[in-house]
């Protein structure tokens, strides 16, 4: 018997519509299904240029570039709620950089979102393998690459 699926309020924003067809609805929230845990969740995707990218990196992180996924985690329990803004500028040069088809970086980063969302975090090394190695069993489970084994 397969497991319940988390319920998931998904609002999908393209800024940037370049990558639209990379991301259909669908297979969005399959990838945020996948990372989250037994908790409901109202997640905003909002897929961004370069401009808003860079500018909300500055304002929240203090960085002055844009980063390929930011997430705002507000609430973990009972719901987990979050916004996660990838950058598409970014993460298609990414994608091009390690020879990754564009969509499987996306799903990459959209379970590297929904895993800050839940409080995951990667600061401390204990925490980045923990939290790497979430990543990779997700990922693998819908097929996809280990994005932390050189190819």
């Amino acid at each position: 018997m397969a497991a319940a699926r988390p319920e998931l309020s998904l609002s999908l924003q393209f800024a940037d519509p370049a990558h639209r067809a990379e991301l259909p609805r669908h297979k969005v929230q399959r990838w945020i299904r996948a990372a989250l845990d037994e908790l409901p969740a109202e997640i905003t995707v909002r897929i961004v240029g370069e401009e808003e990218g860079r500018a909300l990196n500055r304002e929240f992180r203090g960085k002055d570039y844009a980063t390929n996924v930011l997430t705002f985690d507000y609430a973990h329990e009972p719901v987990v709620v979050a916004d996660l803004v990838l950058c598409a500028p970014v993460v298609a040069r990414e994608a091009t950089e390690m020879k990754l088809p564009l969509a499987d970086h996306y799903a990459h980063l959209l379970v590297h979102g929904t895993l800050h969302a839940q409080g995951f975090d990667h600061e401390q090394d204990d925490e980045a393998e923990a939290m790497e190695a979430r990543e990779t069993e997700i990922l693998l489970g819908l097929g996809l690459h280990d994005p932390y084994t050189k190819v």
